[in-house]
């Protein structure tokens, strides 16, 4: 039976967070979509991992790195805004794990009332991910982001704590 973990991001994990986040099956439902550099990334990674809004996780299945959990924008109320993506080679099947595991982190170890996802429309398995793990859609941002060429809406979520513990994710 795997075991799924997840810990705090540190320097060593910034090469391989980059080349998953620049992979073309993640960039493209980001919403910078152009490929990151290595000194952009690591600027990012030196004011992020110390901002006390934001908690950068990385997902272990069996002390093996294969993803990655931000929880931003924590605020009074204790309710967060999250992302994720797994490493392109990552086994089918672990988006579940590590979406289960970073959600009984939230609600468990950091303390969350809410968690809130967003997906763009183009991206339905993200948006099945979401309703998989119980979250409920609060509405439709129609046309709210451009990509260069087209215009597309965003799916907002929401999990409250209360509804967690109930949920049966497999």
């Amino acid at each position: 039976m795997p075991r799924f973990h997840v810990r705090e991001m540190c320097d060593q994990d910034l090469e391989y967070v980059l080349e998953w986040r620049n992979h073309p099956d993640i960039r493209r439902f980001m919403y910078s979509q152009q490929e990151i550099g290595k000194e952009e990334h690591y600027t990012w990674f030196s004011k992020a991992s110390i901002d006390p809004t934001k908690k950068l996780l990385i997902f272990e299945v069996d002390k093996e790195p294969v993803g990655f959990v931000n929880f931003s924008s924590i605020r009074t109320g204790n309710i967060a805004d999250w992302g994720f993506y797994l490493a392109p080679y990552a086994a089918k099947g672990t988006g579940a794990a590590l979406g289960k595991t970073a959600l009984d982190y939230a609600f468990n170890d950091l303390g969350l009332h809410k968690v809130c996802g967003e997906a763009l429309s183009y991206n339905q398995k993200s948006i099945r991910f979401h309703q998989k793990m119980g979250f409920e859609m609060e509405g439709v941002l129609r046309d709210q982001f451009f990509d260069g060429q087209d215009y597309h809406s965003i799916h907002c979520f929401g999990l409250l704590h209360s509804e967690w513990p109930n949920l049966q994710v497999d």
